[in-house]
């Protein structure tokens, strides 16, 4: 290997890492271990799925009123049991889940964090072979007692103590920071292992694309429309017209944006009375994104505020989300705060 980071797995990786803290106990590199060991098992399912029938629907909705994938509850089924298994966590949400499930710790563990996921975002594209991906959010737990509670989940993502996504797609990819940096590592199928291919990622103080969902442009603000607007007018002075890319799987356009940059938006609109501030889930996909994209160097905001700072109410919260490129976000949030009445 050339000693630039290609070639060390994962599991060295967060060793290394770990030995940076004398104090570390180890709990922390084998959690991630096993998230990682979950992602793999997933990841074979999803490279054969028409073979062993997992395409499809299940015929059942899930809390958020969305059709289940087979894939979606397969994805579900392996972390679940990985995570309840492992010791480490005290209580644990999925958008899956209608409510958190607390884990009852064992005869000589109690577990000292609390995980959110969605084990299979953009299942909506499972069908079609497009990029789908897993994503997770580590808090430390903050109650006592022997399982946790919401209180464990629900804090703000400027506490998460490690964040990350799986993407699924040409090549298995696992993307996470524990605070210090974000690194990406891509799994060699001939020896079942994730190893560095990203070290250090750092998202361009701006970009040339952005990435939304033009069909809900009339359900928009008004600040964000006249944005999306802006970015499609020429002015080779400012780079403009910017590129499109859309894929409509939120791991996949983050990931694109993160190597990248650019801007990935999910705004508030008014198509569905019941989703007013979008559909992107706050716990287990916009805090643990902006988590990563602000240790790149970028920035996540909901088009008034950061993301990190939002205070979570409830497991299945929704916040518009704006995430990507330091000086295009900046710009996306000066466009709501000029033309939007309650900016």
């Amino acid at each position: 290997m050339d000693g630039k980071g290609i070639g060390i797995t994962l599991t060295r990786h967060i060793y290394e890492s770990q030995q940076v803290h004398p104090e570390a106990t180890g709990e922390f590199s084998d959690m991630l271990n096993q998230i990682a060991w979950a992602a793999k098992v997933v990841s074979r399912e999803v490279n054969k799925a028409g073979l062993v029938e997992l395409l499809g629907l299940t015929g059942e909705k899930n809390v958020q009123g969305e059709q289940v994938q087979k894939l979606d509850r397969f994805a579900n089924e392996v972390f679940t049991s990985v995570i309840s298994g492992s010791g480490h966590f005290c209580i644990m949400a999925s958008e899956e889940m209608a409510e958190a499930q607390p884990i009852e710790a064992s005869a000589y563990k109690t577990g000292r964090y609390s995980i959110a996921f969605d084990p299979l975002d953009g299942s909506s594209n499972i069908d079609v072979n497009v990029s789908i991906g897993t994503i997770f959010a580590i808090h430390r737990r903050v109650t006592e007692g022997q399982a946790g509670t919401e209180a464990d989940l629900l804090q703000p993502g400027r506490k998460l103590v490690a964040a990350g996504y799986v993407v699924y797609g040409s090549s298995t990819m696992l993307v996470m920071s524990t605070g210090n940096g974000v690194h990406g590592f891509t799994l060699d199928p001939s020896v079942g292992e994730f190893l560095k291919s990203h070290p250090d990622i750092q998202i361009p103080a701006r970009g040339k694309t952005y990435s939304v969902n033009e069909g809900n442009f009339p359900y928009w603000s008004d600040g964000v429309r006249r944005y999306v607007a802006y970015m499609k007018q020429k002015d080779p002075s400012t780079g403009r017209p910017y590129g499109s890319r859309y894929i409509g799987s939120m791991v996949a356009d983050v990931h694109r944006t993160l190597l990248r940059g650019g801007i990935f938006m999910y705004p508030a609109d008014s198509k569905d009375p019941l989703k007013p501030h979008g559909k992107l889930r706050l716990l287990y996909e916009c805090s643990p994104m902006a988590f990563l994209i602000e240790r790149a160097g970028g920035a996540a905001s909901t088009g008034r505020s950061r993301v990190l700072d939002v205070e979570p109410e409830t497991l299945h919260q929704r916040v518009p989300f704006f995430a990507g490129s330091v000086e295009n976000v900046r710009e996306a949030e000066r466009f709501i705060a000029e033309h939007d009445e309650d900016g």
